[in-house]
């Protein structure tokens, strides 16, 4: 009977050494990397990002076909710091009626950062939307702490909102083909410069979420960490 133990103790650890060696032979004739990108390519798709992908179209043409009642719905994510209503008054970030047409930085009684006041001019529809699209990038050392709107739409749907509340900008024609992109991009720079703007100190400002904003939000809150045009 202990023959037979032993017997079959000894085929079972054959079997399993055998297993064991055809798991590692086969390993090595089979052996494959790891695809640098996962997923199976389709023939005729380009990824967005990727060379021949398709970039934002200007701004005026996503306003051809703007509508405020969406701009209006898109708004409530910045009505936690922001109002648009006529004689509304500023609060953790400046009121927004008639923003559009006016003066950057110039809402009276609101505590606005040097860098967003060394830009000049006035909120038109490309620097707006540069403004929503990404605040930081649109003046680094300024104080909002929203990242931005990146669909391209939503942003030409709040300025046709805001512009329904007290602006005074006219819809311009849709873009000829190949249209060049809108100069303001390197009067931001050179205002950045003017007032030595550095990202860095942009990045350690606290970053206020809505449910800090409706508490009432940081005791330095009450400059630009808001979400709309600051």
């Amino acid at each position: 009977m202990q023959d037979r133990t032993n017997t079959i103790a000894g085929w079972v650890l054959f079997a399993g050494i055998v297993a064991l060696g055809g798991s590692i032979v086969s390993g090595e004739l089979f052996h494959s990397e790891r695809p640098e990108k996962m997923g199976y390519p389709i023939e005729g798709v380009v990824l967005e990002g990727e060379d021949g992908a398709e970039p934002d179209k200007p701004i005026a043409f996503y306003l051809a076909t703007a509508d405020a009642a969406k701009g209006e719905q898109v708004f409530k994510k910045c009505a936690a710091c922001h109002n648009a209503d006529p004689g509304g008054a500023n609060a953790l970030g400046p009121a927004l009626h008639s923003v559009l047409g006016n003066a950057i930085a110039a809402k009276p009684g609101f505590a606005y950062s040097a860098a967003l006041k060394g830009v000049g001019g006035e909120w038109g529809w490309d620097n707006m939307s540069a403004w929503l699209g990404n605040p930081k990038k649109f003046v680094a050392q300024n104080k909002m702490t929203f990242a931005g709107l990146s669909n391209p739409q939503d942003r030409a749907d709040v300025m046709a909102f805001l512009n329904s509340r007290g602006g005074s900008l006219t819809v311009p024609p849709p873009p000829a083909e190949g249209a060049a992109p809108p100069a303001y991009a390197n009067e931001v720079a050179a205002a950045e410069n003017e007032v030595g703007g550095d990202a860095q100190k942009a990045k350690d400002q606290p970053v206020l979420n809505q449910a800090d904003a409706v508490k009432g939000g940081p005791k330095n809150s009450g400059g630009e960490g808001a979400k709309v045009a600051q």
